[in-house]
């Protein structure tokens, strides 16, 4: 039999999932989200079953299936708690921009600055090389550069590239984040 306590079965809630995997559940949002599930956070999610709130939204049992498939899938994605990383989509998608700018071998600069209404927002902008202020991680080729004043607030950050119907661009996931607004542009720490 299975060990199910690794895994996001249907029968477990939104808030069990959240508080199962709290090192993933940026990332584990994002996939709930962008399947349809827009009641992240909202009071349902503290008693009603994954299943049970997807088939009340007129989801099918082969959707929810599908759903719980790629929750598991981001769980036994590896995670280094101790370093910034990029997915391999990102890192593709970073190089191709790099080509397209005239920029190839630069690196990714990886900060945050206050703003928003939640007290920080990301920042991502070319970095021809690191400073001596800087701490470098490699990710599919990609060297992305952190400021070691930031880094404690950065570091176990994934930053991966997402494409849907409404929007396109880099997306972080950031274990230190205690909060976020509700446009999803500014978090706290």
């Amino acid at each position: 039999m299975a060990d199910t306590s690794t895994k996001i079965s249907k029968e477990m809630t939104i808030e069990d999932i959240f508080t199962k995997f709290p090192q993933k559940a940026q990332k584990l949002a994002q996939a709930i989200t962008s399947a349809g599930l827009h009641c992240v956070g909202c009071q349902a999610s503290t008693w009603e079953t994954l299943e049970a709130g997807m088939l009340g939204h007129g989801y099918a049992p082969e959707e929810i299936d599908g759903l719980v498939e790629d929750l598991n899938a981001i769980l036994e994605e590896s995670f280094d708690p101790n370093i910034v990383q990029m997915t391999k989509r990102a890192a593709e998608k970073f190089k191709e921009i790099l080509k397209e700018e005239g920029k190839e071998g630069w690196g990714l600069r990886f900060a945050d600055q206050a703003a928003g209404c939640s007290g920080f927002e990301y920042v991502l902008d070319f970095s021809k090389q690191a400073t001596a202020e800087d701490t470098t991680f490699n990710s599919y080729g990609v060297d992305i550069h952190v400021n070691k004043k930031t880094l404690p607030r950065l570091v176990g950050s994934e930053i991966d590239y997402v494409e849907g119907l409404n929007h396109a661009g880099f997306k972080i996931s950031n274990p230190n984040a205690k909060g976020s607004c509700g446009c999803g542009k500014s978090q706290s720490y």
